[in-house]
């Protein structure tokens, strides 16, 4: 069934496409997608945003969609905004935004064949959320349409903390030029991320294989800050990996939160317990990890994983989790490392011992398991991630 009524009528007109002006953003009390200027070549060809919006209110056969989990896919409630419409490589492409969703048009330059309609929720986007949308995707490469506020745009690996930005070009139309997408790779050997500079701000944003790239930040879950710092790039660096398992799955941002630093047993050194946590645009889904970084360098272990579990959140700014882990000399040991706000920690099982603070090891034997529990200052129970 195709949409009918008077609103339908009303999102098939292109004549009706809202559009901000070019310098609407400057003076906003809010800047998000609804600011930004329609931008790109073909903003007054009135056959490709008709198609476009044809696509999108009365799709048919040769209409491939596809959409971030929990985005509808059908027509928008009356006129959209007009993001942007140009040519990139061998296609014809519309952004088109309608409060909630942003979704992309691309279709053939020579005409004939299928087009395709990509779709994404960004409601309740803010500036720190609206700094770019993938625009072209090609098959290693990706390309950004900027925000009107960005100044400029590099590419960093994530894999090489201590290496520079390389300056990405931007058209005075907004789009980036062509940089490598990590989600197209087989082998984690790099993690390209987009860099953008804007007033009083340096973001971080990767593509994780849809339209809206996730946000990169660093810090406690109450107020995280942008990856800008040595450490906090440092501390991606072995973390970046593990974006792969929340890869298509509407995510808006990913926060790496180092909350324990712990000695080793046998003068081994020191390992940082980390949590990594992706939060989506629809709210619920957001997955957690729990990361054991030993000494050195190298992806860190995963101690833990949970979905829909408030921990390492805003919500529940804690986390305790545990591994079993080998010194360099052979010796096994239970670790636990748990955030600031436990008072003790226990393990009961193949190994068992309890220490006061968050940190905890116990001598054990290979393959051993066991169970940790934490309580907090107040006195009330913790469990670990799990």
């Amino acid at each position: 069934m195709h949409a009918t009524g008077p609103a339908a009528e009303a999102a098939l007109d292109p004549g009706r496409l809202a559009r901000a002006g070019a310098g609407d953003w400057k003076q906003a009390a809010r800047r998000d997608f609804s600011v930004w200027p329609a931008r790109g070549e073909l903003t007054e060809d009135q056959d490709l945003l008709g198609r476009a919006l044809t696509a999108w209110v009365r799709p048919d056969g040769s209409v491939r969609t596809s959409h971030t989990p929990g985005t509808a896919t059908g027509p928008p409630p009356g006129p959209a905004r007009l993001l942007y419409a140009g040519r990139l490589g061998d296609s014809r492409v519309v952004v088109l935004h309608d409060g909630l969703r942003i979704a992309r048009y691309a279709e053939p330059r020579a005409g004939g064949g299928p087009v395709a309609l990509d779709f994404a929720r960004v409601d309740h986007a803010e500036e720190d959320s609206a700094s770019a949308v993938i625009v072209g995707r090609g098959r290693s490469n990706v390309r950004y349409l900027t925000a009107p506020w960005v100044r400029s745009a590099a590419v960093r690996d994530l894999l090489k903390p201590s290496g520079g930005a390389r300056p990405l070009a931007v058209s005075d139309q907004g789009v980036t030029g062509p940089l490598a997408s990590p989600v197209q790779q087989r082998d984690c050997t790099s993690w390209t991320a987009l860099e953008v500079r804007e007033r009083g701000a340096t973001r971080l944003l990767t593509d994780l294989g849809e339209l809206s790239p996730a946000r990169l930040t660093s810090g406690r879950p109450e107020a995280p800050g942008e990856v800008s710092g040595a450490a906090e790039r440092q501390q991606w660096s072995r973390t970046a990996c593990l974006l792969a398992t929340v890869r298509s799955h509407g995510v808006r941002s990913v926060n790496s939160w180092a909350y324990a630093t712990q000695r080793l047993p046998e003068a081994n050194g020191s390992a940082t317990w980390v949590c990594t946590r992706a939060e989506t645009w629809r709210g619920t889904g957001s997955r957690t990890l729990a990361q054991f970084q030993a000494p050195g360098e190298g992806p860190a272990a995963i101690a833990a994983r949970a979905q829909d579990s408030p921990a390492c959140g805003p919500r529940q700014p804690r986390v305790l989790a545990g591994v079993l882990w080998k010194s360099r000399a052979g010796g096994w040991y239970v670790l636990a490392g748990g955030s600031r706000q436990l008072a003790t920690v226990t393990a009961a099982g193949d190994a068992e011992g309890s220490a006061r603070g968050g940190l905890l090891a116990v001598r054990t034997e290979k393959g051993a398991t066991a169970s940790l529990r934490g309580t907090l200052s107040d006195g009330s129970a913790i469990s670990a991630l799990r």
